[in-house]
């Protein structure tokens, strides 16, 4: 498919609500679908809700809050998602969805994640984002390389970073030199910088991305509801003050001259629309394809390492392959004749 409409979500969760936002959702994603789009992309850590509390607070004072959160936070595989691929099938629609994720094998570790779902709702798979921002490492743990990939979707060749992420030029080129055709760039409304607008950063980063990989990007940004702010400031009301302002969110979509190809949308809720089509991404790399004649990787190269970062490794033995002592797990009788030997050999040395 060369042609596809595109959409990208500006709103609030129902903050730190699993249910109600997955609902919430699924609800847009249908609107989107009935609305002619074939893609929708929603916002960093959506589901349900990012973590303010990290930038306001001191981390001493912040063990409530990440209890809360780690505990809204969106169990995969579970239910939520679950929903979240039905109605992606039902509507025939790709979904790209930013949630916190915890594994529910595992307690204390919250991951930011986005999730891209095709058209069928078949989960291609996730990326969860690979450094948390500054203050975000109070709330979220890191990805690994496993997770920056190209997914073949309906729409095209599909690759998503999370918010800072996209400031990251060899994160940026490794999904391009997998094939990115379309890029997702999510956000949250961010107030917490006096030294650029984030509405500014937000169309720098996309804009470069696909003026240098001419690719499309699509940007899509949460909002702080009024619910979000009486929460979050609960215990740090005079912390208001710093939501007040604007220029704090911005949803739109570039093209591979790095130009809009809608009106963007800014501290508003809504969705934003656009064509795009695949086979405009062929003549402009006539002048610069820097991921193939515009490039000699005789002298520039980027390695990308897709192995997990898992606490554990279990490595079995194979047939004819020598044991491995393993202490945890060998019986008491082996024990005490390993301890024998070693015993032995101390006394043979020093005799």
């Amino acid at each position: 498919m060369s042609k596809c409409k595109v959409a990208a979500i500006q709103t609030w969760p129902v903050f730190m609500d699993l249910e109600a936002t997955v609902d919430k959702t699924c609800a847009l994603i249908a609107e989107a679908a009935n609305n002619g789009a074939g893609l929708v992309a929603f916002p960093e850590a959506f589901i349900p809700g990012y973590p303010y509390w990290t930038w306001i607070k001191p981390a001493k004072d912040t063990s409530n809050d990440f209890v809360a959160h780690h505990k809204a936070a969106m169990p995969l595989p579970g239910p939520g998602l679950d929903k979240l691929c039905a109605v992606a099938r039902e509507n025939n629609i790709v979904a790209v969805i930013g949630c916190n994720e915890v594994d529910p094998r595992r307690t204390g570790t919250i991951y930011n994640t986005n999730l891209v779902i095709d058209s069928d709702g078949t989960l291609l798979g996730r990326h969860r984002k690979l450094v948390p921002t500054y203050a975000e490492k109070l709330a979220w743990g890191r990805g690994d390389g496993r997770d920056l990939r190209v997914f073949e979707t309906s729409a095209g060749r599909l690759g998503t970073l999370l918010c800072g992420e996209n400031t990251n030029t060899l994160a940026r080129f490794a999904l391009l030199a997998q094939g990115e055709q379309i890029h997702v760039a999510n956000f949250p409304a961010f107030p917490f910088s006096d030294w650029y607008a984030e509405t500014e950063a937000i169309k720098i980063r996309c804009q470069a991305h696909a003026f240098e990989g001419k690719i499309f990007v699509i940007s899509a940004t949460s909002l702080i509801s009024p619910d979000c702010l009486d929460i979050i400031c609960k215990d740090a009301p005079e912390k208001r003050s710093m939501f007040e302002g604007e220029n704090f969110a911005l949803s739109a979509v570039w093209g591979p001259d790095g130009q809009y190809l809608c009106d963007p949308l800014i501290d508003q809720e809504g969705i934003v629309y656009a064509e795009i089509d695949l086979d405009h991404l062929i003549q402009p790399k006539m002048m610069h394809d820097i991921i193939g004649q515009y490039n000699d990787f005789g002298v520039l190269s980027l390695t990308l390492d897709h192995t997990p970062r898992e606490p554990l490794n279990i490595v079995e033995r194979g047939p004819g392959e020598a044991p491995n002592v393993d202490l945890m797990n060998e019986p008491e009788e082996a024990l005490d004749l390993k301890a024998e030997v070693v015993i032995k050999k101390v006394s043979d040395t020093q005799s």
